[in-house]
């Protein structure tokens, strides 16, 4: 008798024979008894051999009607097995008779099919998508045993998984090619009965689809955006290379009204445009998760072998997995290891506990496929899906799904040397492809009954004059502009406005868009103060050069404006648009204020590459306000009316990689791992247009953010300026303060306006957010889902004391403390230091920092600490 023992983690299969010697007796009726089993094993063999089962047909989801690519279908009970294709048929034939085949695929619930032995069959399957989500083990007895790494079989096993992943990633060739399908849908789901059977819907009901599937739960939904892509991707591994270029392109949306260029490349951040499971980290949902691989998992993860699957191609060991805290930013789910030695990926499944500190998150579910292939695991799908929704469990909420195919693997097919050269990110032209006959040739993946139908019930609906109203109405409320013929009204946000000065302040506006002009652009805004009762104004002519609006991306304009406006010394109106209420709140007299008069000639020039320049020619005219005074430090202690200057500006932007979304006032960056860099000079000139000084500044800034897996990420800015001449404090560089209680990440928040001025300065700006890791771990709070930030700003520099008016004559004073005011001091050999800890996600969108400020405490009007608020959702 034969006992065979298998070790899944060593791969070694053991024999132990106990052979007992027969008895002389029973030896010739034994060998007898062999003789004919013998010959009924070879009459049975030789029969089997004649005979052939054949099978065949098409796998489809139960649900949607798709079909399913790469489904395992096997004779039940023997190693003859194959997979179904990308239209999801199948066929398979083997010698012998069998009478069930199987269909599996992890993901969905395996199905078990009767079949006739020997014979051809035709047979297609439905396969129910499975919905499970690893528990965490529990075990109950007399005494609780605790998870240990130590001694885990499934932490050995994924520990050969991240010794082995170097090996075993698509990148680990010299040269890499291959072709990527993208495909990327949007729905509307969950809306309520009163909203589908009620009388605005009515007429858009042909938009439905009844056969969305969602957490496992047929859903009808409505599509609101839909893209699919085709690109070609090559990679060098040295020196690093990665170049895509896209084919061929298709999209439809119906969010138009949100009026944001760029929706496709955020949506596919949002949904994971490069998922690695042999990464350290998974950049998705705006967050970076630690992959259950990554060189340091098992300090994160628990690990349990719940399956083996065996067959003749293949042995797998599947590996569940969960966080060890729950609300940290961790997957769960399984991964199917190869036992061949190369410990590789073959499928994986990730998911998120409901505990996890997201916001509006109700599920996210990633499936990844892999294919062997020249001795390794290729990346054949996939898929990713999330929905999203202000309330956790019920309520209308956003399902989306990206799909990606990836085929023609080429491995070291070098390319010349001169195409590695070229762009990161290539469009080829003409790669808008809107014919249905295009897609249907070209796409390596079956849409589903409802896909195929998007793109015609989207153009009917773009169509339809009721739709174009409501889309009229969308669109002035969530961009700020209401369109009006070859005209836009706005901003609408800016109609009415509060501060010291001006009292209650009005203001109108509008600019043309392309149907006016598309070489001529005007941009304008007229406004009154009732407390001033001055009339400022704003008038802006752009002459495009590459006919795209001056308010898109990317420029190349020339621009000629007049402004005349309030503003405070340092800033323009320290107003932070999503924060406006609040900065009519100050900590603090605002009693600082200019009337500035400046006109600007400017070229503007944005590069694909991200690199932007901006040269401007500009006469600037300051009059003091409220209980700021230019005075004279000579005897005579003259008031100046107003100070002009002349100069020249150059400004330089470079932002490698960057991605941005383009809203209707300004563009906004993606945030990366690439740094941002900025770079301003500029020169004045002394009796040019009545200007009275003559010098140089030179300003700079490096912003960076910083990943760090679990512990969070950080945002650090260093920033220096330098300003050679002799001038007046109002042209110095004046400190950018925050005296409302919105907190500004990009100032000094327990500064007061005017405060400080120098002619050279170098500082540090740090934010770091842990993204809940502390607050996750303390009972009760973690349910909270808060998040801590911590921020450190120092601020080093001087004043020569040729700028000083304290030691050098034909100057200005500097404003002394006085009814209200603050004063005005040189920063001194001491650097100015502030920190912060702060609580965010508070009720989803309230952060709230305790700022203290360590030095210049004797300065008039000055707390070490404050509080300050901000109100940003985020997921």
């Amino acid at each position: 008798m034969a006992f065979i023992f298998w070790n899944p983690l060593t791969r070694l299969a053991s024999v132990t024979w106990a052979i007992t010697p027969p008895q002389s007796v029973y030896k010739f009726k034994k060998l007898s008894f062999l003789y004919f089993i013998f010959i009924s094993l070879s009459a049975s063999a030789q029969q089997q051999s004649n005979t052939v089962t054949q099978v065949s047909g098409r796998i489809t989801d139960a649900a949607s009607g798709a079909p399913l690519a790469y489904i395992r279908v096997n004779f039940t009970g023997s190693s003859y097995n194959t997979t179904s294709d990308k239209h999801g048929n199948y066929s398979l034939s083997a010698p012998g008779s069998f009478n069930q085949v199987s269909y599996s695929s992890m993901g969905y619930i395996t199905e078990f099919r009767k079949i006739d032995p020997g014979q051809v069959n035709n047979v297609s399957v439905k396969l129910r998508y499975a919905e499970t989500q690893l528990k965490e083990v529990k075990i109950t007895s007399a005494k609780s045993k605790r998870y240990r790494n130590k001694g885990n079989p499934a932490v050995e096993l994924i520990q050969q998984v991240i010794d082995h992943k170097d090996s075993n990633r698509m990148q680990s060739s010299n040269y890499l090619q291959y072709d990527l399908y993208e495909r990327i849908g949007l729905s509307f789901f969950n809306l309520s009965n009163k909203f589908l059977n009620g009388r605005f819907f009515s007429k858009y009901k042909f938009m439905l689809d009844t056969t969305s599937k969602i957490k496992g739960q047929t859903q009808t939904s409505l599509p609101v955006f839909f893209s699919e892509k085709l690109f070609q991707n090559y990679y060098r591994k040295d020196p690093s290379t990665s170049i895509q270029i896209l084919n061929a392109q298709k999209q439809t949306n119906i969010l138009k009204f949100i009026d944001t260029t760029g929706l496709d490349i955020y949506v596919n951040r949002l949904y994971g445009n490069n998922v690695d499971i042999y990464s350290n980290n998974i950049f998705i949902i705006n967050r970076q998760f630690l992959s259950p691989i990554a060189n340091h998992a098992p300090d994160f993860y628990k690990f349990f072998i719940t399956d083996t699957v065996k067959t003749t191609a293949e042995k797998l060991i599947e590996i569940s997995f969960t966080p060890r805290t729950r609300g940290d930013l961790l997957f769960e789910g399984r991964l199917y290891v190869t036992m061949d030695g190369k410990y590789a990926v073959k499928s994986c499944e990730l998911n998120v506990n409901k505990e996890i500190n997201l916001n509006f998150l109700r599920s996210l579910k990633i499936q990844l496929d892999f294919k062997r292939d020249s001795d390794r695991y290729f990346l054949v799908k996939s898929d990713v899906k999330a929905d999203f929704g202000l309330l956790k469990e019920k309520g209308m909420g956003v399902f989306g799904e990206r799909t990606a195919v990836f085929s023609n693997y080429k491995l070291n097919a070098p390319q010349p040397n001169a195409f590695y050269e070229g762009k990161s990110q290539q469009v080829l032209e003409n790669s808008n492809k809107a014919d249905t006959g295009y897609w249907a040739h070209h796409r390596p993946d079956t849409l589903t009954a409802q896909q195929a139908t998007v793109y015609a019930h989207i153009t009917k609906l773009e169509n339809m004059p009721s739709f174009k109203r409501t889309t009229w109405i969308a669109s002035a409320l969530t961009g700020g502009y209401a369109n009006v013929g070859p005209v836009q009204l706005g901003p609408l946000g800016s109609t009415y406005a509060y501060d010291s000065q001006e009292g209650s302040r009005l203001q109108i506006g509008g600019r043309t868009t392309p149907q006016f002009s598309k070489v001529i652009y005007l941009e304008d805004h007229i406004a009154y103060g009732f407390r001033d009762k001055q009339v400022k104004y704003n008038l802006n002519t752009y002459f495009s050069l590459n006919k795209v609006s001056a308010f898109r991306f990317p420029h190349d304009y020339f621009k000629i404006s007049y402004r005349y406006d309030a503003d405070l010394p340092g800033q323009s109106l320290t107003i932070i648009p999503e924060q406006a209420a609040l900065t009519s709140f100050s900590t603090g007299r605002t009693a600082y204020w200019l009337y500035n008069k400046t006109y600007t000639a400017a070229y503007v020039r944005d590069f694909e590459n991200h690199f932007s320049f901006n040269i401007a020619f500009r006469n600037w005219n300051q009059q003091p306000a409220a209980a700021l005074r230019f005075r004279s430090n000579n005897p005579d202690h003259n008031l100046i009316h107003d100070l002009t200057t002349s100069e020249v500006e150059l400004n330089m932007r470079y932002a490698p990689h960057e991605q941005i979304i383009q809203g209707t006032e300004e563009r906004h960056t993606i945030h990366s791992r690439y740094p941002i860099f900025n770079l301003q000079v500029s020169h004045a000139f002394k009796g040019v247009f009545n200007g009275a000084y003559t010098y140089n500044n030179v300003t700079a800034n490096i912003y960076k953010r910083f990943y760090m897996s679990q512990l969070g990420y950080s945002d650090i800015t260093l920033l220096g300026s330098i300003t050679t001449g002799k001038v007046p404090f109002p042209l110095l560089s004046i400190l950018r303060a925050n005296q409302s209680i919105a907190y500004d990440p990009d100032a000094y928040n327990k500064m007061n306006y005017l405060e400080f001025v120098s002619d050279h300065y170098v500082g540090l700006n740090f934010t770091h957010s842990f993204s809940g890791f502390i607050l996750n771990k303390i009972p009760l709070i973690r349910r909270l889902k808060w998040r801590e930030y911590l921020s450190f700003k120092v601020l080093y520099g001087g004043l020569r004391n040729e700028n000083n008016p304290l030691f050098s004559k034909d100057l200005y004073q500097f404003p002394v403390g006085s009814n209200g005011s603050n004063g005005t001091f040189a920063l001194g050999d001491t650097p100015y230091i502030e920190g912060g800890v702060g609580i965010g996600n508070i009720l989803k969108f309230l952060r709230i920092d305790v700022i203290k400020r360590f030095n210049y405490l004797d300065h008039p009007a000055v707390s070490p600490y404050g509080v300050k608020l901000s109100f940003s959702p985020h997921l």
